[in-house]
């Protein structure tokens, strides 16, 4: 554990965990199905480049083609990382032969502790951690992944779900089911992730030490949070002021019923408090709360693509005049505005434009637009100094609208003058369009409300940076 010594909160190193050069998978076998297979195969499959020792007291020689051990003891190799696996009854003796073989941090992916009920042997499994200063992920958790370094240790089979690109986003999630979900999802919409932990039980580490590590994660741009419950209040304050200044938090609290704080409860024995006194605190300290799993994924997939703003005023640009009014209804029932064009971008319009288009907001470009109106829109919209952020609406059913309108987005998207976000609705043609757009940087959302909501967060967040960062030097360079 290691003390910041402005805040005097101690905060547990997780670089062991995170980065680890050496792993002994603890629980490894060569019989498919279980925990420990799948957890061997996926370092493999990964390509994990450091030293990977399995671990089976059932004296295996060899397990996936890798020298087997019958103890960590028995290794007689420095080890960073020790994934356990093993049945809860077994775990604490695990622990301490680890402490004495010296192992950097240990996760246990092992349930059956204090959710269940069984917290004396949870509080065994903490009090080693802290005995031999180990610090210790779960139990009751999938536990970590970082894709740059190809660590590995979710028991989940590549086949099943998908490992996302590497990219600026790490998101730790309190419950492993809601964090292999995301994760399959963010794979499938295109961007990237730098580090995932689920930490489940947080007996040791817990969500004080996520924050803090991630907010000074060089290689993290966008946290995303699952919450189910705070054990460190005030610590988890004082590291959130720091956190909000660095990058922006998206997070979820879930139990904000009182029947959902008593499932929180029976899943991961935390304590999920007041939900207004949570509230309270994500809106006073600059996090983006999303409210369900789907504003999750949104929110996070504008941070990581797009350039901050706190101006409100978003120029809608469709192909489609019933759904720029869609989009209209969405910006003001989320606090933004629609801008009034400049008398200069107003000309530079008329003259590109057929002159059965109206030019004004939202921008209705015609049913027949090409990838040249869609461009020539996108130009004079975006140099006007009326705008803020753009909302562009391709409907990929209409006749102009093909792979060039795609096209011409990204190439607006590339040069991140002003945030844009697309909206792009419909089935396999309209999808085809849509995963080249994401695959290249492009956030886009099925409804203008989607869209809106995901601005006002970027917005929203950029104005709190500005406010509280005012004396305070560039977050960026103070990260550099």
């Amino acid at each position: 554990m290691a003390k910041n010594p402005k805040t005097k909160i101690e905060y547990a190193d997780l670089d062991p965990i995170f980065t680890p050069k050496s792993v002994a998978v603890v629980g490894a076998t060569d019989k498919p199905g279980k925990v420990g297979h799948a957890i061997m195969l996926n370092y493999i499959d990964a390509g994990f480049s450091g030293a990977l020792y399995p671990v089976n007291i059932n004296g295996e020689s060899f397990i996936i083609g890798h020298k087997a051990y019958k103890s960590v003891l028995d290794i007689g190799e420095d080890i960073d990382l020790a994934v356990i696996s093993v049945p809860a009854k077994y775990v604490g003796g695990v622990m301490e032969e680890c402490g004495r073989a010296g192992v950097g941090g240990v996760v246990v992916v092992s349930s059956g502790f204090a959710e269940v009920g069984q917290t004396k042997l949870q509080d065994e499994l903490a009090a080693v951690s802290k005995k031999y200063k180990m610090p210790m992920v779960g139990p009751n958790c999938l536990g970590v992944m970082d894709v740059r370094g190809r660590n590995d240790t979710l028991f989940l089979p590549t086949f099943k779900i998908d490992r996302p690109k590497v990219g600026g986003v790490s998101f730790a999630s309190q419950s492993g089911s809601i964090g292999a979900s995301t994760l399959d999802l963010m794979s499938s919409a295109g961007f990237g992730l730098s580090r995932f932990i689920s930490y489940g039980n947080a007996a040791v580490v817990d969500e004080v030490d996520i924050l803090n590590y991630l907010a000074h994660d060089r290689h993290t741009q966008v946290i995303v949070f699952y919450l189910e419950g705070v054990k460190r209040g005030k610590a988890f304050i004082e590291t959130a002021k720091v956190a909000t200044k660095l990058k922006p938090v998206v997070i979820i609290k879930s139990g904000s019923t009182n029947a959902g704080a008593g499932a929180a409860q029976s899943h991961t024995a935390s304590l999920a408090g007041s939900y207004e006194a949570y509230r309270a605190v994500f809106r006073q300290y600059g996090f983006t709360e999303a409210e369900d799993a789907d504003d999750l994924l949104h929110f996070a997939k504008i941070f990581d693509t797009q350039p901050l703003t706190s101006g409100k005023r978003i120029a809608v640009i469709t192909n489609g005049g019933g759904h720029g009014v869609l989009a209209t209804d969405a910006i003001y029932k989320n606090g933004l505005a629609l801008p009034r064009l400049d008398k200069r971008t107003e000309d530079a319009l008329r003259r590109v434009m057929p002159a059965t288009v109206n030019v004004r907001m939202p921008l209705d470009i015609g049913g027949d637009a090409d990838d040249k109106r869609f461009a020539d829109a996108l130009r004079a919209v975006s140099n006007d100094p009326n705008v803020d952020a753009l909302m562009v609406i391709a409907l990929f059913q209409t006749p102009g609208a093909d792979d060039r309108v795609s096209e011409s987005i990204i190439n607006y998207a590339a040069k991140r003058q002003k945030p844009m976000v697309v909206v792009s609705s419909g089935g396999a043609y309209t999808k085809s369009h849509v995963a080249v757009m994401e695959n290249s940087g492009v956030p886009v959302y099925e409804s203008t409300t989607a869209a809106a909501r995901s601005l006002a967060a970027l917005i929203g967040y950029a104005a709190y940076r500005e406010a509280v960062l005012q004396g305070y030097a560039s977050p960026s360079k103070r990260m550099e």
